[in-house]
Order: C-alpha cells, then sequence, then structure tokens
C-alpha cells in the first residue's frame, strides 16, 4: 500500500491499478487505435498458446482459452503494470498436470483458489518487492528445468506416439519414449515438423507475422489438403464449446486444503516471481514503473476468478507483453482488448479450433520450451562463483528429476541460505589498531568529554594523555563491528574473547557502524557480557547508533550493560578507561578538598 503524507502524519492508501492511472490521465483518440491494434494482435498470439498450454496441463483446450478471457482481462484490469499481458504460461504447465493427475480438476480449483488467497496477502504486506530478490540462479534453474519438462512432454503429440499410460517421473518417460520410437506416425510427425518450420520460418523471416499462428494454420491446412489421419482438438476432446462458462462455487474441504496446500504455495510463488519478472521487462522495453503490490493483488484475484469461470492459474506472460509493446500498446486497455478477442472466437469461431492438430500444437510448445531454456543464460552461470553455480545446480536437478514444488522450496531456502552467508561475510568484526599519541590525544580534546561537570573536563594539560604503546600496555583492548550485527555472525562474536591476546583489563567494542542488531545478536552481546564480566574484564560499548540502543533498551540489555558503560565514541571510552581511577583519586584528593 502507497504512503501518504497528511498533516505531518504518515497514512496508508490502498494501491491504483495502472489502468486507473491512465484513464484518469486521459487517452487520445490515436492511443486507443494503437491499444486497439495491439490487443487483436496479442488476441490471436494468445489463442494456439492457451489452448496449447491447457492440453499440455491435462485438461481441455477450452479451459486455457477460459482462463485467457477471464484472468487475461483482470490483470490488465486491476494490474500494476501499464504492458504486462497475462494468462495461462508455460511455467505452470508441469505442476498443474502434477495437480490434476493428483487430484482431478476440482483439486486444481482448490489448489488455484488457495494460491489467488496467498497472492492477496502477499499484495496487502508488500512482499512484491522481496520476491524480485531471489537471485537469479533459482530462477534459471527451475526455469530451464520446466523446459526441458515441456519438451519431452511433448513428444508423444509430436511424433505420434501410441502410448497408453506415460510415467510422470522424468527418467521412466525418457526411457518410454526412447523405447517407443519405433511407433512413430509419419503422418503425425510430419504435421508437427511441418508446423515447427513454418514458426522457426515465420519468426525469421517475417516477424511481423504472428509465428505460432502460423505455423498452427499451415499444420492445419496441410493435415486437411491432405486428407491426413492426424489426431485433432476435435477428435480427441469434441471440439470446443461456442458459449462463455459460467459461475462454480466448488465445495471446500479441511483434508483436501492440508494435502493442496504445498501445491497452492508453489502455484502463488511461481506466479509472483513470473508476474513481477513480466512487469520488470515491459519497464525495462518502455521506461514505465509498475507497482509490485498492484500486480500481486491483480494476479491474486484473477487466478481466484479464472478457476470460478472453469480456467488454470494464470499470471503474467513475458512473450505476449513483448508482443504487445512491440505492437503499439500504450495502455492496459491492450491487455483487455485481447481478452475481448478470445471471446469472440469462443462465441464465433470455435468450430475452427476443432480441425488443429494436436502435434501443431505440439510443435508450438517445442518452440516454447526452447525458449524457456535461456540454455545461453544457464551455459554462462556455470562460470559463476561455486555457490551460485550449486543453487543453479541443484535447482534445476531437482525440477527435472523430482518435483517442481520441492525444486522451488528447496530453491528458495538455498537463495536464503546464500543470501545469509553472504550478508555475515560483509559484517566484520575486527581488533582495532589504538591510535598514535598525537591523534589520540586531538581526538579526545575534540570531543569535550566530561567524566562529571565542566569542572572536571579532561583536558590535554590537565592530565596528559599515555601513548597507543601504553594504552596497549595497560590492557585495552578495541574490537570493531562493521555491518548488521544479526544471527549470521552470532557463533562468531561469540569466539571474540578467544582470540584476544593476553587477558585485556578493559575491552571496548566499537558498534558504530554495525547498523542494526536482531534478537540473536542481542542474546549473543548479553552472552559476551557476562563472559567479560565472570574474567574481570571491563566492558564499554561505544556508538551513537539510536537504533542500536533503543534495540538493548527493549530488550532490558542496557541495564546489564550499564548505561555509564554504553558511550557515544571510542575516544570517549578510551578516556574514561585509562583516566578514570585518576579522576577519582583527584576527586577525593587533597586538591579537590581544598
Amino acid at each position: 500500500m502507497e504512503r501518504s503524507m497528511t498533516g505531518g502524519r504518515e497514512k496508508f492508501a490502498w494501491p491504483v491499478p495502472k489502468l486507473f492511472k491512465v484513464l484518469r490521465r486521459g487517452l487520445s483518440a490515436q492511443d486507443v487505435s494503437k491499444d486497439l491494434l495491439a490487443g487483436l494482435t496479442v488476441g490471436v498470439v494468445a489463442l494456439p498458446l492457451a489452448m496449447a498450454f491447457a492440453i499440455a496441463s491435462h485438461v481441455g483446450p477450452e479451459k486455457g482459452l477460459f482462463t485467457a478471457i477471464v484472468a487475461g482481462f483482470l490483470i490488465s484490469f486491476l494490474g500494476g503494470s501499464r504492458f504486462a499481458v497475462g494468462g495461462p504460461t508455460g511455467a505452470f504447465v508441469v505442476i498443474i498436470a502434477g495437480v490434476v493427475d493428483r487430484h482431478g480438476y476440482q483439486g486444481l480449483v482448490l489448489t488455484t483458489l488457495m494460491a489467488g488467497a496467498i497472492l492477496l496477502v502477499m499484495g496487502l504486506a508488500k512482499l512484491g518487492k522481496l520476491i524480485k530478490f531471489i537471485p537469479y540462479p533459482v530462477t534459471t534453474g527451475f526455469t530451464s528445468g520446466i523446459a526441458v519438462l515441456i519438451f519431452f512432454s511433448q513428444l508423444t503429440d509430436f511424433l505420434g506416439l501410441k502410448l497408453e499410460h506415460v510415467p510422470a517421473e522424468f527418467v521412466p518417460k525418457v526411457a518410454l519414449l526412447a523405447s517407443s520410437l519405433g511407433s512413430i506416425d509419419l503422418s503425425t510427425a510430419g504435421i508437427g515438423f511441418i508446423s515447427l518450420g513454418a514458426i522457426l520460418l515465420a519468426r525469421r523471416f517475417f516477424p511481423r507475422i504472428p509465428a505460432p499462428v502460423f505455423g498452427v494454420a499451415v499444420g492445419a491446412v496441410t493435415a486437411a489438403a491432405f486428407n491426413l489421419p492426424v489426431e485433432t482438438i476435435g477428435t480427441r476432446f469434441g471440439g470446443i464449446p461456442s458459449e462463455l462458462p459460467s459461475l462454480v462455487v466448488p465445495s471446500l474441504d479441511w483434508a483436501s486444503l492440508r494435502a493442496l496446500m504445498p501445491d497452492a504455495m508453489t502455484i502463488a510463488l511461481l506466479a509472483g516471481i513470473e508476474s513481477l519478472l513480466c512487469c520488470v521487462v515491459s519497464d525495462g522495453m518502455t521506461g514505465d514503473r509498475h507497482d509490485s503490490s498492484m500486480e500481486l493483488l491483480a494476479q491474486g484475484t484473477a487466478n481466484i476468478a479464472s478457476v470460478l469461470f472453469g480456467g488454470i492459474p494464470a499470471t503474467g506472460a513475458v512473450a505476449r507483453t513483448v508482443t504487445s509493446i512491440k505492437s503499439g500498446a500504450v495502455s492496459p486497455v491492450a491487455g483487455c482488448i485481447h481478452a475481448v478477442v478470445l471471446v469472440v472466437f469462443v462465441l464465433a469461431a470455435a468450430p475452427v479450433a476443432s480441425a488443429i492438430p494436436l502435434s501443431s500444437l505440439a510443435a508450438v510448445l517445442l518452440v516454447v520450451a526452447y525458449d524457456m531454456s535461456e540454455y545461453r543464460k544457464f551455459a554462462r552461470l556455470l562460470r559463476a562463483p561455486r555457490s551460485d553455480v550449486a543453487v543453479l545446480v541443484t535447482t534445476f536437478a531437482l525440477t527435472v528429476l523430482i518435483d517442481l514444488t520441492v525444486a522451488v522450496y528447496v530453491g528458495v531456502l538455498l537463495a536464503a541460505l546464500l543470501f545469509m552467508r553472504r550478508m555475515s561475510e560483509m559484517t566484520e568484526i575486527c581488533s582495532c589498531s589504538l591510535p598514535q599519541s598525537d591523534n589520540l590525544d586531538e581526538r579526545v580534546r575534540m570531543a569535550d568529554i566530561s567524566a562529571g561537570g565542566e569542572d572536571a573536563a579532561y583536558s590535554k594539560e590537565s592530565c596528559p594523555l599515555p601513548t597507543g604503546q601504553s594504552l596497549l600496555e595497560e590492557g585495552i583492548q578495541v574490537y570493531e563491528i562493521d555491518g548488521p550485527f544479526f544471527f549470521g555472525i552470532a557463533d562468531r562474536f561469540q569466539d571474540i574473547l578467544d582470540v584476544v591476546s593476553g587477558k585485556p583489563r578493559v575491552f571496548i567494542l566499537d558498534v558504530s557502524h554495525a547498523q542494526t542488531i536482531d534478537s540473536t545478536g542481542v542474546n549473543a552481546l548479553e552472552g559476551f557480557v557476562k563472559k567479560c564480566k565472570s574474567r574481570g574484564i571491563e566492558l564499554y560499548l561505544a556508538g551513537d547508533r539510536d537504533h542500536f540502543k533503543a534495540t538493548l533498551q527493549r530488550f532490558g540489555t542496557d541495564v546489564l550493560i550499564g548505561w555509564d558503560h554504553m558511550v557515544d565514541s571510542v575516544a570517549e571510552a578510551l578516556l574514561i578507561a585509562s583516566y578514570k581511577g585518576r579522576y577519582d583519586a583527584r576527586k577525593d584528593g587533597p586538591a579537590a578538598q581544598a
């Protein structure tokens, strides 16, 4: 939620969809015409993709179209990006197919409802900025893994293999496909390769033509012209209904919700990552800035509405967003129009879809898998530091060999561990070399330290300072914490006294560069204070960090340390530690009595 200032006080304001902001500024007739053309183009591109993603997800093609209509409209209408276009995407194919295989479509509905609710909570909690911080090796690892899974899942339809049951596990699936290559249907494979070739040619020589549409059209026309016996949408699914879906409210039960929660978390996280990545891409191409909180709220609303109207999970679609921008879109109106184009297709041209060969749609997904693989980026990351390579390879291997849900959780966990490790490396705990006599005299003089009133102020003339070497001889050790004092360095901090040479009389801990301290840091500091007291070492905490001191005060650690041992600077601590005894003698001596 956005913050605004009113009368010197801060208040929260609900985020506003980007479309509303654009309409408030106004759109010219030229802008509307550009959005209309862009929306028409994206709608045509989304048509075969929506059906292909749905079929690959083990549901009917109409569910992909319903998703692109309902979710696609709401993501543009309520989203936080000016250009992002939403709908079904390849990132969800593997996880959706797994949920449908285990729990049926109704299980997918419950899963997506929970995922939508999670996205709403994430948007309200303003977690969009945190999601964008998931490391690049994690997102590359499971994106490349998903691409591999999509590629091998489409070979059955692409080659026309007659397989009764294809294992869900990757290794058995590959073994079965390899052993079944002798049963390739030449007609189906021929249409698949023709469609694939048409897509690649369109991308290479006719970039203005929507390549997926061109490839599917060429495949369908070729199959019909030669009357080839290939499987089509009509022969497998009975075509696409020429009417829009009605609202269906599912029944909820606690046992199913508990069983489906891990998958819901995965869908929510993937939707958040993909949608914000899509927004970042569009911002980079246009110079606009998206609202991550509003985008997550739109994604949550769109996913809930999608399955209530017979759809599947949706998120921001990078390819369709880029197509919209290159087609001249100027506002979210283009995304809304793309959904309307699909409505027109369902109502007026659904029977045409019955003639589309499944091998042509498989060819579309093979190209999608190739684009998702990002093999050049994957290979480049293998030259990164070993920790990044370990995260990349682990996430990729878990995605392909185990399960996408496990890969996402482990990837995020590895990212958190990697972050903690690097943050702990940024915080330094080091011994400070004491200044030479002249420098020390100047620092203390400039500090204007008083130990008991102006008449008792120390000065160079009344109490000459010793050299840095004599401070060492007096047993004074100074250590500095440079960086966040958090749980990542607690163990290292506890070992300080074990590496200190000799037994210091006074230990000064400089926290002036410690930006913050957490509860684990407080606990470690308290343990250190107790250890110093048990060894007869006088501890001084030096630093003027208000937040640091306020945290210690909330925990009561300031009482344990003693406020007279919490000073603003190392110079002040050195002065007190070096001359406290002499000052007390002066205060109570004959001169003071006189």
